[in-house]
């Protein structure tokens, strides 16, 4: 039988500097994985990046920084190559990139829609690519998206809509890997309580879901704790591997779908 814990295993998280992918590093080693390769994206991050290894390192895992820009296909690739050289093959991949974008349809430009596509869509496609090619038999697959896919609501069109594609990679990729024993899954958590989240947000916005208890029933603020979404993650990646081909939507009511 096929050991689904995680003692001993291998992981590789893309956006694993800080926020939700940092926690999710730090988690993993807590719960017994051997090493983590934590990607980040550029010289901003790198100090986050360190800052996450050593974290892992004192929870008694291997880890190791590795920078990329994962929006072209051979950035990916070489992720995935550098990863096995320096920690070995991962069992474990998952890939928190993203990139949010709030503005009128009407106003969104060209060169605005192609970055959002090229971070939030193309990335994980290649992502998912490799993947396959790359992660162990038995392994786990997982991709963050956003619960906005399960909301209507303005001025998301291009963060929303470029994630929305990842959720159809999920399913195709979870039909053609499991024979190998993979599961791979989109977790989609609601507005979260991080610096990813109010940069594209304008201060009535903020304030409305500091406010708005009602967005989560179970949520003074409104937005989602990033240590409430990690044990799912947890789970997906172990023992929740039966689990296979879904997008999840993990924001305490948030949105539905």
């Amino acid at each position: 039988m096929a050991d689904h814990s995680l003692n001993g295993k291998v992981a590789l998280i893309a956006g694993g500097a800080k926020n939700l992918g940092g926690l999710i590093a730090r988690d993993l080693a807590q719960h017994g994985v051997k090493a983590v390769a934590v990607h980040y994206n550029s010289a901003a991050t790198r100090a986050d990046a360190e800052a996450t290894v050593a974290a892992v390192k004192a929870a008694g895992a291997e880890a190791v920084a590795l920078q990329a820009d994962l929006t072209t296909a051979g950035a990916v690739a070489k992720l995935f190559e550098d990863t096995i050289a320096a920690v070995g093959r991962p069992d474990i991949a998952i890939n928190t990139v993203g990139k949010v974008l709030k503005k009128p349809f009407v106003d969104i430009s060209e060169a605005e829609y192609d970055e959002m596509t090229a971070v939030n869509s193309k990335s994980a496609f290649f992502f998912l690519q490799q993947a396959g090619k790359h992660v162990n038999d038995n392994g786990k697959i997982c991709t963050l998206v956003t619960s906005l896919l399960g909301a209507f609501t303005p001025y998301y069109a291009a963060y929303a809509g470029t994630k929305a594609p990842v959720e159809h990679y999920t399913r195709a990729a979870s039909k053609e890997y499991g024979e190998r024993g993979i599961s791979v899954t989109a977790v989609g958590p609601g507005p979260m309580d991080t610096p990813f989240f109010y940069p594209a947000e304008g201060a009535d916005a903020v304030a409305y879901h500091q406010t708005a208890a009602a967005l989560s029933p179970f949520s003074k603020t409104g937005l989602t704790d990033i240590q409430d979404v990690v044990p799912f993650i947890r789970f997906l990646v172990s023992d929740g591997w039966w689990i296979t081909g879904q997008t999840l939507l993990i924001n305490g009511g948030y949105t539905t779908k």
